[in-house]
């Protein structure tokens, strides 16, 4: 990574301003605080969160989409000063996070001198979360006025609810959330594959949404997942149909009314995996079990997932996998070839969350 440029340290507040967010897409408000932080620290850190994560409809863009998008926002000097960095998720492990945002920085901001950089968080006042400040005592606080009338999420949902509304958004409203060269990219992305099957998604979304409408409170759902690992490989699932087509997942699903939780666990290993391990043995197996709760955790809504982690004994000959007609298909993956951005919802998380793998695992 590159570190600060030389330059009059008299000149600025700050050796380093960092930004941290997700921008799913860079907007005019993120371009108000990145060129505060340029006007006040030689080096300008920009932490892109939710990076090496599938797309969905709250994570559309890629790390290197939403790069190219912030970049285009700002000359060749500008350019100059900006660390654009991505950053993974650590959903159910703040300190996992935590040390991955602090090793990022200090490998930018550390000086060519001995003395210690000034380093700073900054963000919109109502947009910097007060939690992020409690996680980095170490750093000052700068806050930047909120530029009223944008939401990255209002924006995704117009582009998003459906051709037509994407395509009036993007001709009549669109510059006055979005620089230029982020339209022209949003655009571009409207015409590709991709988005297209987000709009599939996101019709089914919306008839998932009013079969519940009629409901006298939101919805709540309890789902199951399995960790199955033996001989640095862990069980997974292609999904055939949305939300998710074509990414991996754990085995797991709904839980049945009249079952226990573990129940409906091995009942999905048993059913939809057809898993050749007795029950007995999976049963004497199990080493953890943990409720994975992140509200934005899943497509479908406010849905909990209870998740057992099954640590088969080693052997040479990993169990048989038996296809199901229909179903999922099922299949063991090493632990080195994990994907962050091919696996479902939360569902690499949960796998770094049992296994101890680090934040840089898969890819960074």
């Amino acid at each position: 990574m590159p570190a600060c440029p030389d330059t009059d340290r008299d000149a600025f507040d700050f050796d380093c301003l960092v930004f941290i967010g997700r921008f799913q897409p860079p907007h005019l408000g993120h371009l108000a605080v990145i060129h505060e932080a340029l006007k006040r620290a030689r080096q300008v850190i920009v932490l892109v969160g939710s990076s090496w994560q599938a797309r969905s409809l709250r994570n559309p863009w890629r790390f290197d989409e939403r790069r190219a998008m912030l970049r285009s926002a700002f000359d060749d000097d500008e350019n100059a000063r900006l660390a654009v960095v991505p950053l993974l998720d650590a959903l159910y492990n703040n300190d996992v996070w935590v040390r991955d945002v602090q090793r990022k920085v200090r490998d930018i901001a550390s000086p060519h001198t001995a003395r210690l950089p000034r380093i700073g968080l900054i963000g919109a006042s109502r947009g910097q979360s007060s939690y992020y400040l409690s996680l980095f005592p170490q750093w000052e606080s700068v806050s930047v006025p909120l530029v009223e009338g944008i939401s990255a999420s209002q924006i995704r949902e117009r582009l998003f609810r459906s051709a037509s509304s994407a395509e009036d958004y993007l001709t009549t409203g669109a510059a006055h959330d979005l620089p230029p060269g982020v339209v022209d990219s949003v655009q571009e992305f409207c015409a590709g594959d991709h988005y297209r099957q987000l709009i599939e998604e996101q019709r089914l979304l919306d008839q998932y949404r009013s079969a519940w409408a009629q409901a006298p409170y939101p919805p709540i759902f309890v789902t199951v997942n399995a960790v199955v690992v033996q001989s640095g490989h862990v069980l997974l699932v292609r999904r055939t149909a949305a939300p998710g087509k074509g990414l991996l997942a754990l085995p797991g699903g709904f839980i049945n009314s009249h079952e226990r939780l573990l129940d409906a666990c091995l009942r999905e290993l048993r059913e939809r995996v057809r898993l050749k391990v007795p029950e007995p043995v999976l049963k004497g197996s199990l080493r953890g079990q943990r409720l994975f709760d992140e509200p934005h955790r899943s497509w479908r809504g406010r849905t909990l997932a209870e998740a057992f982690y099954f640590a088969l004994t080693p052997d040479q000959q990993l169990p048989r996998l038996k296809p199901v007609k229909g179903g999922d298909h099922a299949r063991w993956v090493a632990l080195a070839d994990l994907d962050p951005e091919a696996l479902f919802e939360d569902h690499f998380f949960i796998i770094q969350d049992f296994l101890g793998l680090p934040a840089d695992f898969g890819g960074q």
